[in-house]
């Protein structure tokens, strides 16, 4: 102490450093919630599939997922639609990438000719990469 003056000490000094913590948290609980839904993000729609033991999933990078189930009604995904309006949404995914492939997805119950006349509505719209889904054999 120097001729009476008191001593200070500094006050605090801001923080400048971010807190992860709550950053971190948020982030385990949205990984969380997105590995619980992605596998049922899949397809709503319920079809029996044919089994077959050598079924792998496809790679194809851009594709049109279409769908006939046991009564003969169609899907683009999960939305149902008619011949005219899928033949309408093909064309568009030709239009603009030649080389999608189609995923077919067809109910066991499902005729031949219906499953023939779709994949003629396919090529008809200028698609001609076709792959069939079905399920693997050890389900």
């Amino acid at each position: 102490m120097a001729f009476g003056r008191l001593e200070r000490r500094p006050g605090a000094e801001p923080m400048s450093d971010i807190n992860m913590t709550p950053l971190i948290d948020v982030m385990l609980v949205l990984l969380v919630i997105f590995i619980i839904t992605a596998p049922l993000m899949t397809s709503s729609l319920k079809l029996d599939l044919p089994s077959t033991a050598a079924a792998r999933p496809s790679d194809a990078p851009a594709f049109v997922a279409l769908a006939v189930d046991a009564q003969g009604r169609l899907f683009v995904g999960d939305t149902p639609v008619t011949p005219q309006q899928l033949l309408e949404q093909v064309r568009a995914a030709a239009a603009r990438d030649p080389g999608t492939e189609v995923q077919l997805r067809a109910d066991q119950a499902v005729p031949y000719g219906r499953v023939a006349e779709l994949i003629g509505l396919v090529q008809e719209a200028g698609l001609t990469r076709i792959g069939f889904v079905t399920d693997s054999a050890g389900k």
